[in-house]
């Protein structure tokens, strides 16, 4: 207990004691072994739109998100509970969980109350300082490594509990995908998330069909890590598939709850949640995109609604009469190849390589109803725009920090690290806010050094491509940013 106590001043701790499937990072990364996708042989795709379950209820949906029991198991409430009562606000400000919302307490199966993270501790951002939920947390920092943390988490529970005591036997699956997915999820960079990789290491470590837990590897996986911008989760309503590389077909009520194998301990379990999930998806598919805190000069949109008709929304779509109705908006569900949007090629490569496809395609995930699938793309989805004032830093990767610089790739910068007012980081404060080129304000590094700075330099974290914007005036683009804050 002396041990555990002293690890608590480390905000690792926070991210040790039982937050969700999206929340972890550890193990050592290595150099990378893959082959990147290139020479795909197309440019463009369209996603064709699926059957979907909409006959949920939306306020049941929420509900459930921030304090549902869709991670099956987790750590006994008794061990985080105190600190929340002691200080909510200091325990929510070292966790970098922007709101209570990110934690849940719930009853498992065999009646021990446990407390896990939700949705919410990845979903829900600070930008301008207001905390918006269904934005990415581009606060959070994975680069530590919990190998330390999940041996302790061993430890402090079996000083607490025999092995047979109901809290511990609830732990076992929660400790064993905890400790199965600390063998490779440190990223390289800051604010960035792996999500895909968290899932593709555990996955591996589960019965395709019963998702019961199977102690050899159903399949191996690359040495590096890589990871993503957290992306909106208001854009899942115009969506067809999910995720960057259009990989998630089909049912998403199961695409949005694989996020439950940190803990869910069997399929059985999982069919119950993900009945509770089409009221999730309901509450997703009603969620609104935050409105633009602060001015916008109108003439200016609304030469820029034409710039951005002619260049933009051939992949982003339409949006409707400035001020006006939206419900005429157009989005064409494009995935653009590797080869033309020239992004960073390697989240895609990854994508395309990796065994939890086959895993996933077999699983009951797939194989039961309603049916979901994995099908990666060589490329990425041109998201919906909507609320994209708020979604910084952008390109999958989250390496370009503002939308001035999205449109103008000789501005972007090969080290930077956002603009502190207070001198602290990780920031999330109103006046960190860059209103004019409409993103984060940040800061030129001339190195990887520092604490917070993102390193372009590094593989699948570069800030190339997407330079369609390159040919327009200074005007134009200034013109485009004013539009784009009324989506």
């Amino acid at each position: 207990m002396p041990v555990i106590k002293s690890f608590c001043k480390s905000r690792m701790l926070w991210l040790a004691l039982g937050l969700p499937l999206l929340l972890f990072a550890c193990a050592k990364t290595s150099d990378i072994t893959m082959t990147q996708v290139r020479n795909v042989g197309w440019k463009v795709k369209k996603i064709a739109p699926e059957p979907q379950l909409t006959n949920g209820n939306a306020a049941r949906g929420f509900e459930y998100m921030k304090e549902g029991s869709y991670l099956g198991t987790g750590l006994p409430a008794s061990i985080l509970r105190p600190a929340i009562n002691r200080d909510s606000v200091k325990f929510f400000r070292n966790s970098n969980i922007l709101t209570p919302h990110g934690i849940a307490f719930f009853e498992t199966a065999n009646g021990v109350e446990v407390t896990n993270g939700t949705c919410f501790t990845c979903h829900a951002g600070a930008v301008a300082g207001d905390t918006i939920l269904g934005v990415g947390n581009s606060l959070s920092d994975y680069r530590g490594n919990l190998s330390l943390a999940a041996k302790l988490l061993d430890v402090r529970m079996k000083s607490l509990y025999k092995d047979d005591d109901p809290e511990y036997v609830q732990y076992e699956d929660f400790g064993r995908y905890f400790r199965a997915m600390t063998e490779g999820t440190q990223t390289d960079n800051p604010g960035v998330n792996p999500a895909a990789r968290i899932a593709e290491t555990i996955m591996r470590y589960r019965d395709p069909q019963t998702l019961e837990y199977v102690a050899e590897p159903a399949y191996e996986i690359e040495d590096y890590n890589i990871a993503s911008d957290t992306p909106p989760l208001w854009n899942v309503a115009k969506k067809n598939s999910l995720y960057y590389t259009a990989v998630g077909r089909g049912d998403m009520t199961k695409l949005i709850f694989q996020a439950s194998v940190l803990g869910i301990p069997d399929s059985t379990q999982a069919r119950e949640a993900q009945k509770a999930f089409v009221d999730v998806l309901a509450w997703l598919r009603d969620l609104e995109p935050p409105k633009y805190r602060g001015e916008v000069d109108p003439v200016l949109a609304k030469a820029g609604r034409l710039v951005f008709e002619d260049n933009c929304s051939g992949c982003h779509g339409t949006y409707g009469a400035i001020g006006g109705d939206r419900s005429d908006d157009t989005y064409p569900n494009k995935v653009v190849s590797v080869d033309a949007v020239r992004t960073d090629p390697l989240y895609a490569s990854y994508a395309v390589n990796s065994g939890i496809t086959d895993w996933y395609n077999r699983s009951w995930f797939a194989t039961s109803s309603p049916q979901s699938r994995f099908v990666p793309e060589a490329g990425y989805v041109a998201p919906p725009l909507d609320g994209i004032w708020a979604t910084a830093p952008y390109l999958h990767n989250g390496s370009v920090p503002t939308i001035a610089a999205l449109l103008n790739s000789y501005e972007r910068l090969t080290y930077w690290a956002r603009y502190s007012p207070s001198g602290k980081n990780p920031v999330g404060e109103a006046n960190e806010f860059d209103h004019e080129r409409l993103g984060w304000k940040v800061q030129a590094q001339k190195n990887a050094k520092g604490k917070y700075t993102y390193d372009t330099t590094l593989p699948g974290y570069g800030n190339e491509g997407h330079t369609y914007g390159d040919h327009l005036s200074a005007q134009e683009r200034a013109e485009v940013i004013e539009y784009l804050k009324t989506l």
